[in-house]
């Protein structure tokens, strides 16, 4: 599915399906005069050796909170969330299990663990274990201080290789990306995402994206899919903000639901439209949902949107890309074809999507 930014792109949700297998590459030899001196040793400038060295401590603090999350399905990663053994992680990961094994980066016996919550629009879940002892939570940084440049490692389970790290910058925030549906998961347009170029892969899904200071700045969700050349776009990959991280999950941990989502929703249930041509012509409402504000607003069954505030919304995903970026009780105009081809304006005041 395409992200709004990326016309070319798809994306694919990052959990695994099995262990992967690493190759080598043999090193090249050199068949010159055995008389030529070897070149000497040139060693890194300071700044060099300092960077590394902090890449090096950040990855020791953060690499016991990541976990490696097993289902029947597959496999993903996890961060732990606090010292009580609950460990937050990709809702696509989860999928439709209730019960899981959890690897500690430190351990090579999996620990039980069942379901807190799952909130499927934000892609988010929370897991517990039981019996876990010195469990190290991971301290999560405010993503609205990231910019672009910022250097961010991602840590996880790639292809089921446990503990990788792979390192980017930000390479843009706030991004809306749509991730695709599959057997396990509906789906999600995700609002306010960190763009990254550290490699995510299969199996990084639930991981972290961390900062270095140390601090979880995101949780690695999706890679871009190159759909003109039909293999992975190297370097384009999305994390949900730390922000969206911490209230969610704490919602799940403290009741098991979300009880708000702070999302905005029109109140209505939707398909994609074709039209004459065969393209995607707008949004019909399938049904609304009553004493909703779309409902009070005075849109009913049958009316197809074809923009809001302007914004031309051919299809669902589209929809749910503009209503991500607005916000619950803003007042927004939307034009609409009727039954009978009127087209009218309205005005309506977003509610806000329910919670799980």
């Amino acid at each position: 599915m395409l992200a709004a930014a990326l016309p070319v792109l798809g994306l694919a949700a990052c959990s695994g399906s099995g262990s992967g297998s690493a190759s080598s590459e043999a090193a090249a030899t050199s068949s010159g005069p055995a008389s030529q001196a070897a070149s000497p040793a040139v060693s890194p400038p300071a700044s060099a050796v300092t960077q590394q060295q902090a890449l090096v401590s950040v990855i020791k603090q953060v690499l016991p909170s990541v976990v490696e999350i097993r289902t029947s399905a597959g496999l993903g990663s996890g961060v732990v969330f606090d010292a009580g053994g609950d460990i937050v992680t990709n809702a696509h990961v989860v999928g439709t299990a209730t019960t899981f094994q959890v690897l500690m980066s430190s351990s090579t016996a999996p620990m039980k663990a069942t379901l807190v919550g799952s909130y499927p629009p934000d892609d988010l879940a929370v897991v517990k274990v039981t019996g876990a002892k010195n469990l190290r939570p991971a301290v999560f940084g405010n993503s609205a201080e990231l910019q672009v440049g910022d250097i961010v490692l991602a840590i996880g389970n790639p292809l089921g290789l446990q503990s990788s790290v792979t390192d980017g910058i930000v390479s843009a925030v706030g991004r809306i990306v749509s991730e695709p549906a599959t057997s396990d998961s509906p789906g999600a347009t995700l609002p306010d995402t960190i763009q990254t170029s550290a490699a995510i892969n299969p199996g990084n899904s639930g991981g972290a994206l961390v900062n270095l200071a140390a601090q979880v700045v995101g949780i690695p969700t999706l890679a871009a899919v190159d759909q003109q050349e039909g293999g992975a776009a190297p370097g384009i990959g999305f994390a949900i903000s730390s922000n969206t991280v911490t209230n969610i999950a704490g919602q799940l941990v403290k009741t098991g639901h979300v009880t708000s989502s702070h999302r905005s929703a029109l109140g209505v249930t939707v398909t994609t439209v074709v039209g004459p041509n065969g393209q995607p012509a707008g949004v019909g409402i399938v049904s609304v949902t009553p004493g909703g504000q779309a409902a009070k607003a005075g849109l009913r069954q049958g009316d197809v949107i074809t923009a809001i505030n302007g914004t031309p919304t051919p299809d669902t995903q589209t929809l749910a890309g503009v209503l991500a970026a607005l916000s619950p009780g803003q007042t927004v105009t939307v034009a609409i074809t009727q039954p009978g081809g009127a087209t009218a304006t309205i005005k309506v005041t977003l509610g806000q999507l329910p919670g799980s």
